[in-house]
């Protein structure tokens, strides 16, 4: 088996959720019934690329991800539970150590996108395979305006060559690892991991994101989220299913 083949999911989970509200952290929020965290966990657990899933949490939730998360929402690969940093950036790269090398591909997604599909993630890793990296990213739909502190345009960027970008965000291991040394090392601060790998002048694949694939940060996300999930899970009940013809001959 080449080490391409081994695939390890590192689901981001650390994060105060402070723009939530309450006292509640936004992954443990209830979402149909479940928390937040549990749907991407178990999301991920049912995408066959997928080996193993390492999650990154603050180790002050370790009781409570267990109570809530891991322990009533069992999931069938093997997960390890590894500590957080103080920023994103640093929860990646203790995700990234936590994995010891033994992947020669790794899938970083927030644990609050608990919406993405599961084909979506499976490409991703597919093209990361063949070219270093690749990302999920959602076309811009309104026009984007560059600005000065004033807070006057300054330019008007073209619509069709701009992206959003979202998670999973999907590299080569020893190409992400070196991304995230090189950014601690020089103390840089990146929005995303992909950031990170274009700085060391590397190149990040994209392929199209979806408006489901949401970020779970405010109350209002969470309800957009509900809806998102309820016209989901709706479309699915209307697929017509499959007839005894339809399956053909039984053996």
């Amino acid at each position: 088996m080449s080490k391409l083949d081994r695939v390890a999911a590192i689901i981001v989970a650390a994060g105060m959720g402070v723009r939530m509200g309450g006292e509640k952290k936004k992954q443990y929020h209830i979402l149909a019934y479940r928390p937040v965290l549990a749907h991407t966990l178990l999301l991920f657990d049912k995408c066959d690329l997928i080996e193993e899933i390492f999650l990154v949490i603050s180790e002050d939730d370790y009781n409570l991800c267990h109570q809530q998360v891991i322990d009533p929402f069992k999931v069938f690969k093997p997960l390890h539970v590894t500590f957080g940093g103080n920023t994103r950036q640093e929860s990646v790269l203790n995700g990234l150590m936590a994995t010891e090398g033994r992947f020669g591909v790794v899938a970083i997604h927030d644990g609050v996108r608990p919406l993405v599909r599961i084909d979506k993630v499976s490409e991703c890793v597919q093209i990361a395979r063949k070219y270093g990296g690749c990302i999920l990213a959602e076309p811009a739909t309104d026009t984007i305006k560059t600005i000065d502190e004033q807070g006057n345009i300054v330019a008007t960027m073209k619509r069709k060559m701009i992206r959003m970008a979202q998670t999973p965000q999907v590299f080569h291991y020893d190409l992400i690892l070196d991304a995230h040394l090189f950014a601690q090392e020089q103390g840089y601060a990146g929005t995303d991991d992909a950031e990170l790998v274009e700085i060391r002048g590397k190149r990040v694949r994209t392929i199209p994101g979806s408006r489901e694939n949401i970020k779970i940060t405010t109350p209002e996300d969470l309800r957009i989220a509900h809806i998102f999930l309820e016209n989901m899970e709706n479309a699915k009940a209307d697929l017509p299913s499959k007839t005894t013809a339809d399956r053909g001959p039984s053996s």
